[in-house]
């Protein structure tokens, strides 16, 4: 997984990196190139692209081409509201051209909700974004998931039960498909410790986290060391 830094076009209540328009933590093409060089001598890795928003990074474009044959699954995490920005209108087409799979943050499938953690028109430039990619094969042949995380202070439900009402929803209001959704449960970090510091819930927090431990849960921690 490669953080393409904390320059992103939203700058939501519970984001753990502090990502905002006004990010100065970009990673430069050097980096970029280095990464390349390490998938070409590690075959068979997955390259996992986050941010921030990651599209933004100006080198965005150079890394993906430069990766092309390198990685056997590439992902980007997208928040779905830059395909909609002026000037990205090309990010769609391109994630095809180079079948990224795209993993893309969608809080909620209630507009009120998704607003509210990630500001005003939020939710209705992601349903636009997401059936653009329907229409290019994305939530078929090629691979769409969304992430969902909690407006507040808890942790989340039952992935599967939330999956069945997700794809319920969005089908029946907006026609849009997507393949699986995850879970993610906020990091008590960033705008979201301040945020919980701001409530009081910090410390209720921190012991809802520990009283919940998965043990299960341990084996699909990206980074374990």
């Amino acid at each position: 997984q490669v953080n393409l830094g904390n320059l992103c076009n939203l700058s939501c209540s519970h984001c753990h990196v502090g990502a905002s328009p006004n990010g100065t933590r970009v990673m430069e093409k050097e980096v970029m190139e280095k990464i390349a060089g390490f998938l070409t001598r590690k075959p068979g890795l997955v390259l996992d692209i986050t941010g921030g928003c990651p599209e933004m990074n100006p080198h965005f474009r150079f890394l993906v081409e430069a990766t092309d044959a390198l990685s056997p699954r590439r992902i980007v995490r997208s928040n779905l509201t830059i395909m909609t920005e002026p000037g990205m209108e090309w990010l769609p087409e391109f994630c095809r051209e180079h079948r990224l799979v795209i993993t893309a943050s969608l809080p909620c499938y209630l507009e009120e909700n998704v607003d509210k953690q990630r500001g005003e028109g939020v939710y209705s430039r992601s349903i636009a974004a997401l059936q653009k990619l329907n229409t290019l094969g994305y939530g078929g042949k090629l691979e769409l998931n969304l992430v969902y995380n909690p407006g507040g202070g808890y942790i989340p439900g039952s992935q599967k039960g939330l999956e069945i009402a997700y794809k319920t929803e969005l089908l029946e209001q907006h026609g849009i498909v997507f393949n699986h959704l995850y879970t993610i449960t906020n990091a008590p970090i960033g705008r979201f410790r301040e945020y919980l510091e701001a409530q009081g819930a910090f410390e209720r927090y921190l012991n809802l986290l520990a009283t919940s431990f998965n043990p299960d849960a341990a084996g699909n921690i990206m980074c374990r060391t």
